[in-house]
């Protein structure tokens, strides 16, 4: 059921496209409110890099007309919708985070882009993201970081952070991010929103540099299950210009989540893999949050899972791919390449041929290891994140009494399922004793998409999250 409209900020994204539809509520009127709120939060929060609100106001003003002739309607028909700035959208300033591409206005929609609009979108902005996308934090050389509505010192995670910091605001009910090692799901959790990662090639990506690293993942952002569904409807399927992707295994994706119960599946929960460090509020937070899948009809048993430590040599893959696009870049410029970044670069330029080898036959060894274990699971539970928000200038340097230097030693739940290329989704689960966010992972096999949405659903029903507000809100 959707909530009434009587206050537009937290108005759920379904709601709004009916009353849409219904003639209850303009497209105009609409924007209109959430220009206002992302004029007011962004100095607080920066989630935006571009706000194109003359163009967004024709299409809004289109979008009404379209509805009082009676024209078909797509999917998300006036529903304003921010774009990550990793995304190419035509005649809007498309920076990816970086100075090299500070001015830059394509003059082509990326495929997510384009489909937004074909599903009657309306795309009034770009959501922050660090320099390509690189990193688990949100900020860039080209202005202040994007900030936590929870809590204005501390990073909504990245890379899709002003995508979330956006949703969680209540901005937005919805946005689009990517997820190359958990670009999605971090700052869903971080922020307190759902975060969902479809099956690789579910949703288009293209351009992409590198379609053969078989890594990065298109999908929603939002403050429900059935809002990031919806978002769904409007851009998945396949496209023949992404070398990865897949017709969609699922034909409605709203209809996908309606399930009352899990009864009969199976439920492995992992708190820490057996070896990643958890802080002790978030593993009893999510330990609590995993066993009341029981009350949803599952058989949840605790796990230790087969594979060691990926770490090493998943983080020498994402290097040597920071590397070999960005070499000539940091030679050009190397001011303008941040202290993050350019330890990947120098990273992945060191290794040899034979490392890079190496590491490919792991993920191979892993991916086996992995898919031998779901098959005996229909869902695999874990703490999405270690730890909460870190501070906005510093990343974790330590959780739970453990070291953690390199991101992906902070990041122990999340770039392993963009190795397998399996949906996984972030669902909010309670919040520390400081008040930050905590969010459970759910993650299933290859191509389970519509199964992990009925997870993320029931758990959705059973424990609703999406009144939860932040002090930083609209």
């Amino acid at each position: 059921m959707t909530q009434p409209l009587e206050d537009l900020r937290f108005a759920e994204a379904t709601a709004l496209v009916h009353a849409i539809r219904q003639r209850q509520l303009s497209p105009v009127e609409l924007l209109e409110d959430v220009l206002r709120r992302a004029d007011r939060l962004q100095p607080i929060l920066n989630p935006f890099v571009t706000i194109d609100a003359d163009r967004a106001r024709d299409a809004a003003r289109a979008a009404e007309q379209a509805v009082m002739d009676d024209r078909p309607l797509g999917p998300l028909h006036g529903l304003p919708v921010p774009v990550k700035d990793l995304e190419p959208t035509r005649g809007l300033r498309t920076t990816s985070g970086s100075k090299f591409f500070e001015d830059y206005v394509p003059d082509f929609d990326g495929a997510v882009a384009a489909r937004l609009r074909a599903a009657g979108a309306i795309i009034f902005a770009k959501t922050n993201t660090p320099q390509f996308g690189h990193k688990d934090s949100c900020d860039n050389l080209l202005g202040p970081p994007t900030r936590n509505p929870w809590n204005t010192a501390r990073t909504p995670g990245g890379s899709s952070g002003g995508a979330a910091s956006a949703v969680a605001a209540g901005i937005v009910p919805v946005a689009h991010g990517s997820d190359g090692a958990g670009s999605i799901r971090i700052p869903a959790a971080l922020c307190g929103i759902f975060g969902f990662k479809p099956s690789l090639g579910v949703v288009p990506y293209w351009p992409n540099p590198d379609f053969w690293a078989a890594r990065s993942h298109n999908g929603p952002l939002a403050r429900t299950v059935r809002d990031a569904a919806l978002l769904l409807n409007g851009i998945a399927g396949f496209d023949p210009r992404d070398a990865v992707s897949i017709e969609s295994p699922v034909s409605d994706w709203l209809a996908a989540c309606e399930v009352s119960d899990l009864r009969g599946l199976k439920a492995a929960w992992s708190p820490d893999f057996g070896y990643a460090p958890v802080d002790p509020e978030v593993r009893r937070i999510t330990a609590a949050a995993a066993a009341r899948f029981g009350e949803l009809g599952c058989t949840v048993e605790e796990v230790r899972v087969p594979w060691q430590d990926p770490a090493e040599w998943a983080s020498l893959l994402w290097d040597f791919q920071s590397a070999i696009r960005n070499m000539d870049r940091l030679q050009q410029h190397p001011e303008w390449i941040e202290p993050s970044f350019l330890e990947q670069i120098e990273r992945g330029g060191r290794a040899t041929a034979l490392e890079v080898g190496q590491a490919q036959l792991a993920r191979t060894a892993f991916y086996e290891q992995a898919r031998s274990f779901m098959d005996g699971f229909d869902l695999l539970l874990t703490p999405q994140m270690p730890c909460v928000a870190w501070s906005v200038d510093q990343p974790p340097v330590e959780i739970a009494g453990r070291l953690t230097p390199r991101m992906f030693d902070h990041l122990p739940f999340t770039y392993m399922f963009n190795l397998t290329g399996w949906p996984a989704a972030s669902v909010p689960c309670g919040f520390n004793s400081e008040g930050l966010p905590v969010a459970l992972q759910i993650v299933t096999g290859r191509h389970q998409d519509a199964r992990c949405l009925q997870a993320a659903a029931a758990f959705e029903a059973l424990q609703p999250w999406a009144d939860a507000r932040p002090p930083n809100a609209a």
